[in-house]
């Protein structure tokens, strides 16, 4: 069956690719992106349906939110993806706290605010899905001291996964995923993973018909907090 899916981030990388295996498969995808001629060239490459947000501006999320509830008013799954990596070289006691913030806004804030605005649509589908992007950086058991935002963002990310799993409603799966390191531009040419294999759990949390609900995924396979 077809589903009707907003991938953000999804002009490059990760999200791109998930983009482009979600419209081979057949659905119906809205990608954003915060350059509107970045997202038009992604989208018309990949046959899918462009829309402008950043997820850093909470007043973007609301236009977003209300043009795509007048645009298209339905909706099966989100699959939070926009996210920023801009700590290299610092640790927990040289962060820039500066650089902290932004990182909140954009990979914490922006997927939760998201959740909150298009929550009640998730809620009118069968079969609802989130899906939050993370990282094994923000695994508990993995926190070091180097990229302290980054890591910090995604552990609390993991956090909102569990937390909106049991409020969001029982026809909504709410999940988190880590791709792996995988050669982006964020990952950089030293990673060992294509993006085909980084985008492969998303796509399935978002298609396969029965999953659990609140819980980390890497390579289909559960992993720990």
């Amino acid at each position: 069956m077809k589903k009707r899916i907003i991938v953000t981030g999804g002009n490059r990388g990760i999200g791109r690719e998930v983009c482009k295996q979600l419209v081979d498969l057949g659905h119906d995808v809205t990608l954003t992106a915060r350059s509107p001629e970045k997202g038009h060239e992604a989208a018309k490459e990949v046959g899918a349906h462009f829309m402008q947000l950043d997820v850093s501006n909470k007043e973007s999320i609301y236009q977003f939110t209300a043009k795509f509830n007048k645009e298209v008013g339905a909706l099966d799954v989100l699959i939070n993806n926009a996210a920023i990596l801009k700590d290299n070289g610092m640790d927990v006691i040289n962060a820039d706290l500066d650089v902290v913030q932004q990182t909140i806004q954009t990979n914490v804030y922006g997927p939760w605010r998201l959740i909150q605005e298009l929550s009640s649509l998730l809620q009118k589908s069968d079969n609802g899905r989130i899906i939050n992007i993370s990282s094994g950086m923000g695994a508990i058991e993995d926190l070091r001291g180097d990229h302290p935002a980054y890591r910090i963002s995604k552990a609390a990310l993991n956090a909102l996964t569990i937390m909106a799993h049991s409020q969001v409603g029982s026809s909504v799966k709410v999940n988190a995923m880590c791709p792996g390191w995988v050669r982006t531009d964020m990952g950089g040419s030293g990673a060992h993973r294509p993006v085909e294999k980084g985008a492969e759990t998303a796509v399935w949390l978002a298609t396969e018909e029965e999953i659990p609900g609140g819980k980390f995924f890497r390579d289909k396979k559960e992993i720990q907090w």
